[in-house]
């Protein structure tokens, strides 16, 4: 089957959208994480039968979702879990916050390693709770990755951490952590009896030939009674705005503990999104497959591009749709994002908000002809 990823949608028209609402029409629109692609053709399909049955009460999370999951989980990541591991939630950001409230007491730390999604950095201040964080290694030129600084995530630790919220593959580097990596964090997580909440909600978006991906669960069955793993359909098939997500706690003492904080602080579960979970996740492998080729096709045009930048340095993403690039040295001024918006008419995410200024994000999930332009409108601004 053939899938169609080239040609452009208006997502101005008719539905109010996040990514193409927030800018001028002259605009376009490379920072939000969604894709400009239509979702799987099942997964369209399920939604509109369960629009037809024409009735949206309050729905429950079915045992076939469940099972699909854990069929997902061996065929991919070698990892059996069990239906009662998991815990079907609105969303990622939701889950890191309840975390902190079903892990931490008030005043106490969690800790983040930066740069990272920005909802990460305001779950300890949302929930009451001590804001801790460490930085990366960062490369010191382009194509040079990424790394788990251990020492500086080591020393950030105080007697108030309680929490470490985690990220693999990673969001906005896009760097896949290596076995030896996590098996340092694996043991630091032990060695200071930290609670572990991992973001593996790319894991299904990796971009080399012949990478698998393996949940920190999964790696350290000694993890279990620390840990909990968050996965969601959301960016694999584009669903975000369908807001599903799920938890896989497999300690029972751990998962009684979420859940309890899970009541009265999140909606019943969303019964169109549950619909499209289990649709993708029971038959949408192929349409990811073929994505995962055209998304490996951006991340060429963007690597040859970004090739031509002085002053712009850029590791190539290991898996999902997002590119982070360091400005700093662009000459573009202390925003560069505000400037390439400008100047460029190209909306990128600003690296301040993931708590290294001077840096960008891009998102290179949409059609080859939208990012054609939009590389060729930064190239008038950063190229020689």
């Amino acid at each position: 089957m053939r899938f169609d990823f080239a040609t452009p949608i208006d997502r101005r028209h008719p539905w109010p959208s996040q990514k193409w609402h927030r800018y001028d029409d002259d605009v376009l629109p490379l920072w939000v994480a969604d894709m400009d692609f239509l979702s799987p053709p099942e997964v369209i399909e399920a939604l509109r039968a369960r629009v037809d049955h024409g009735i949206f009460g309050y729905g429950r999370v079915p045992d076939s979702l469940r099972q699909s999951l854990c069929t997902w989980s061996v065929e991919h990541y070698g990892w059996e879990i069990e239906s009662e591991w998991q815990l079907w939630l609105p969303g990622v950001v939701p889950a890191l916050h309840l975390a902190s409230l079903a892990f931490t007491n008030p005043g106490e730390g969690v800790l983040t390693l930066t740069p990272i999604y920005p909802p990460f950095l305001k779950v300890a201040t949302r929930t009451g709770r001590l804001d801790q964080t460490a930085p990366l290694g960062e490369p010191s030129r382009s194509g040079e990755p990424w790394r788990l600084d251990i020492e500086a995530l080591e020393s950030a630790i105080t007697p108030e951490t309680r929490l470490l919220l985690w990220c693999h593959p990673h969001n906005p580097t896009g760097r896949v952590w290596d076995e030896e990596e996590l098996a340092r964090l694996a043991a630091l997580v032990e060695r200071h009896d930290l609670v572990i909440v991992s973001d593996e909600v790319h894991c299904d978006l990796l971009l080399n030939a012949g990478a698998h991906h393996r949940p920190l669960a999964a790696l350290f069955p000694s993890l279990a009674r620390r840990i909990v793993t968050l996965w969601a359909p959301s960016k694999t098939f584009n669903l975000a705005g369908l807001t599903c997500a799920c938890a896989v706690i497999e300690d029972p003492e751990l998962r009684r503990r979420f859940a309890a904080q899970c009541r009265g602080l999140q909606p019943d579960a969303n019964v169109l999104g549950l619909a499209a979970a289990e649709a993708a996740y029971a038959h949408g492998d192929p349409w990811r497959r073929a994505l995962l080729e055209v998304l490996g096709e951006h991340r060429e045009r963007l690597v040859a591009q970004v090739a031509r930048w002085p002053g712009v340095i850029m590791s190539p993403p290991e898996s999902t749709y997002l590119a982070w690039l360091d400005l700093r040295q662009a000459g573009l001024g202390d925003v560069p994002q505000q400037t390439l918006l400008e100047r460029a008419k190209v909306a990128l995410s600003d690296g301040a908000d993931f708590g290294w200024p001077g840096f960008v994000r891009l998102n290179f999930g949409t059609t080859a002809t939208q990012l054609d332009e939009a590389l060729r409108r930064l190239d008038g601004v950063l190229g020689p």
